[in-house]
C-alpha cells in the first residue's frame, strides 16, 4: 500500500483530490506540507514537460514532474535535478492545478 492510494483511487474516479505531500524532493514547487490539488487525466490529455504528476515509477507513488514525454512513456523526476525513471502513460493519474 503506498502513500497516494486513496488519491490515486479519487482521481480514478473522475474526481479532483487536494492533499499535503510531504518532502523536499519538489522544493521551489510545491514546499513540504502545501496543499495541492490534482485532477484526473483523460486519454486525450497532453502531457508536457514541467506539469506536476501524481503518477506511479516501478511501484513508487511520486507526486513528481513530467520531465519528457516519448509517445506513451513519460520521464518524471523531482525539482532537484533527479529522474526517477520512465512510466507508461497510464501510469500518471492526475495533473496539480
Amino acid at each position: 500500500m503506498g502513500w497516494a492510494d486513496r488519491y490515486i483511487q479519487i482521481l480514478s474516479e473522475g474526481n479532483e483530490v487536494s492533499f499535503r505531500p510531504r518532502g523536499n524532493s519538489m522544493t521551489g514547487r510545491v514546499e513540504d506540507g502545501q496543499l495541492v490539488t490534482v485532477v484526473p487525466l483523460s486519454p486525450l490529455d497532453d502531457l508536457k514537460v514541467g506539469d506536476v504528476v501524481l503518477c506511479k515509477v516501478r511501484g513508487n507513488q511520486y507526486l513528481h514532474l513530467v520531465k519528457a514525454v516519448d509517445g506513451d512513456r513519460v520521464l518524471i523526476g523531482n525539482n532537484r535535478g533527479g529522474t526517477n525513471g520512465w512510466t507508461p502513460r497510464k501510469q500518471i493519474f492526475g495533473r496539480m492545478k
